[in-house]
């Protein structure tokens, strides 16, 4: 039977990737040696992840004042890091809050400094993105996270933020985990962006880093791993960098490429998502757990309006092939992911479903 992976991560990929990815586990381009072999130092490898690094350079446009970097450790480690090497002026930090992964990188900066929680959407558990007021108080960096995996919201504009960082001479940085090379957006708004590959770029195990190369103080007192210097200086190698995920993340990019870049990916992903929340609005048993102008386009989260409806719905799901549906345990309901790599056929499956259970 044939699956639709509607997980949050790790989450879909292209079948054409994971076919090219597992003959690269046999023999990578005609080596007689296993892509999980090969050195890191070699010029196979050397190849690949210079050719990643040129194609997340072109998909985004981005110009030589930033350097690429593929790591280790998930954006949970950039949490922590981007807090240590941004923070240095003031010795204080500015954090919008939208959910579980911006608390969780609040947690991580308070460990270094002085953290102000600019605006919040807890009082409303999350379902909307708050406002910011245009004067922040003197501080290092802001920080937020650009969508909310599991409560479904997203800032659809990077506009008002990057202008309220830029008139408080204020660096800006931001987590893309599950939404980076979803839409087209400006880099050079930014000072660093990072995000987690397991939701639009790869497998799990390296996290790509996009920072502007004079857009943090150098400071050789930072541990040495967890100093951005050293991986800038080090081209990504400063220790084995984690070979599969970042071949995996080339073919996608190849594959993104191909398919004419983000704009066309953009287009897509709004297509989806204009589908499932319209049965959502329209479907008589469903209600959206987010306010409509902050729904996220990749994580779409809904619940039942009657409870008693849901074991036949889960039943139903299973039944036709339907994948990693189920909301978050933090929230519970339902969560259909609808990453870059998910097509549109799986939409209408879970829409037909949708349209059973009404009919019943």
């Amino acid at each position: 039977m044939k699956k639709h992976n509607f997980s949050a991560g790790p989450s879909i990929l292209n079948h054409n990737v994971i076919k090219a990815a597992a003959e690269s586990v046999i023999d990578i381009n005609n080596l007689g040696l296993s892509l999980l072999e090969i050195s890191h130092r070699s010029n196979d490898f050397i190849k690949i992840i210079e050719e990643a690094k040129s194609l997340i350079k072109d998909l985004l446009n981005i110009n030589e004042q930033y350097e690429v970097l593929f790591l280790q450790g998930g954006a949970s480690l950039q949490f922590y890091m981007s807090a240590l090497n941004f923070a240095k002026r003031n010795g204080k930090a500015g954090y919008i809050d939208t959910g579980t992964w911006s608390s969780k990188a609040i947690d991580e900066s308070k460990k270094v400094g002085e953290t102000l929680i600019l605006a919040s959407s807890k009082d409303q558990n999350y379902t909307y993105i708050p406002e910011i007021n245009e004067k922040i108080d003197n501080i290092d960096y802001l920080h937020f996270t650009s969508n909310n995996t599991i409560y479904g919201t997203q800032f659809h504009s990077f506009e008002n933020i990057s202008k309220i960082a830029l008139a408080n001479n204020t660096k800006l940085i931001c987590d893309m985990s599950s939404d980076i090379l979803s839409k087209e957006f400006d880099v050079n708004k930014f000072d660093l962006i990072y995000a987690g590959a397991q939701k639009n770029i790869g497998p799990a195990g390296t996290t790509l880093v996009i920072i502007r190369k004079d857009g943090f103080e150098k400071n050789n007192k930072l541990p040495t791993y967890l100093n951005y210097q050293t991986h800038i200086e080090k081209q990504s190698m400063f220790n084995t960098p984690p070979v599969f995920p970042i071949y995996v993340c080339l073919l996608t990019l190849r594959w993104i490429k191909k398919l004419g870049g983000i704009k066309s990916i953009e287009k897509n992903n709004i297509k989806k998502a204009n589908l499932i929340y319209d049965e959502i609005d329209r479907n008589s048993l469903f209600y959206g757990i987010v306010k409509q102008k902050d729904r996220s386009n990749m994580n779409v989260t809904f619940q039942l309006k009657n409870k008693k409806h849901e074991d036949t719905f889960n039943k139903m799901c299973h039944a036709v092939g339907i994948s990693g549906i189920y909301g978050h345990r933090s929230i519970g309901g339902y969560r259909a992911s609808i990453y870059n790599a998910l097509k549109t056929e799986s939409i209408y499956v879970l829409i037909d479903v949708m349209q059973k259970l009404e009919q019943k």
